[in-house]
C-alpha cells in the first residue's frame, strides 16, 4: 500500500509540470504575438496554481483524463490573427516536447548506477515527466475541438458544411473515443503508443524505454 501512494505521489509534480509549461507557452506565444489578454489574466506565470482547474486535475489522476484551464485570448489582437492561433495551438504541444527531450537528454547520464532514495525518488520523477510530457502533446494534437490539433487544423478547412459539423460534433466524438478506449476499444492508445514509442527512442534512448 506505502508503495502505491509513493508512486502515486511521485507523479503530482511531474504532471503539474507539464501542464504548467503547456498553458504557460499558450499565453506566452499569444502574448508575444500581440494580445495582452494572457498577461491581464495573470497566466504568463510557471506557478502552476493559476493554470490548474480542480476538477480536471483530480480527474487527471483518477482517470488519466483531465484538463488545464483554458488560457484566455483574443485572436482579433495578434496581427495575423488566422496564423497566430496556429501558433498559440502548436506552442503547448511543442513546449512539452521539447521540455520533456530536455530532460529526457539528462536522463541519459543516469541510466545506470545506485542511487539513494531521494535522488532515485527524483530521478522517476523525471522520468515520469517526459513520460506525461509527451502524452500530453500528442494528445492535445487530436485534431478535434476542443485540443489544440483543431485551432491547428481548423486555418486549413475550406469547406464551411465539413468545419460546422466538426465544431458541432467534434466534442461529442472526442468524448466517443476517450469512452470506448476506457471500455477495451483502445483507440487512443491505438493513436498514442506508436507515437510515444518513437517519442521516447529518441529522447531517452531504446535502452531506457520501458514505459510501452
Amino acid at each position: 500500500m506505502g508503495d502505491r501512494i509513493i508512486s502515486f505521489l511521485i507523479f503530482i509534480p511531474p504532471i503539474l509540470l507539464a501542464l504548467t509549461i503547456h498553458e504557460f507557452f499558450h499565453g506566452y506565444v499569444a502574448y508575444k504575438l500581440g494580445d495582452p489578454t494572457p498577461k491581464l489574466a495573470g497566466r504568463l506565470t510557471l506557478n502552476p496554481l493559476p493554470h490548474i482547474d480542480p476538477v480536471g486535475f483530480l480527474m487527471l489522476l483518477i482517470a488519466h483524463i483531465g484538463w488545464a484551464k483554458p488560457v484566455p485570448i483574443n485572436p482579433y489582437n495578434f496581427r495575423n490573427p488566422r496564423s497566430g492561433v496556429v501558433y498559440v495551438a502548436l506552442a503547448g504541444p511543442v513546449s512539452n516536447l521539447i521540455s520533456g527531450a530536455i530532460v529526457g537528454f539528462f536522463l541519459r547520464f543516469f541510466v545506470n548506477g545506485a542511487y539513494p532514495l531521494a535522488i532515485s525518488i527524483f530521478l522517476q520523477m523525471l522520468m515520469a515527466f517526459v513520460f506525461i510530457s509527451g502524452i500530453l502533446a500528442f494528445f492535445n494534437l487530436i485534431p478535434l475541438p476542443p485540443l489544440d490539433g483543431w485551432h491547428i487544423l481548423e486555418r486549413f478547412i475550406k469547406n464551411p458544411r465539413v468545419k460546422y459539423f466538426l465544431v458541432s460534433r467534434g466534442s461529442i466524438i472526442l468524448l466517443g473515443i476517450i469512452f470506448l478506449s476506457f471500455i477495451g476499444l483502445d483507440l487512443l492508445g491505438l493513436y498514442l503508443r506508436p507515437l510515444m514509442k518513437i517519442y521516447l527512442k529518441l529522447v531517452l534512448g531504446s535502452g531506457m524505454v520501458f514505459f510501452l
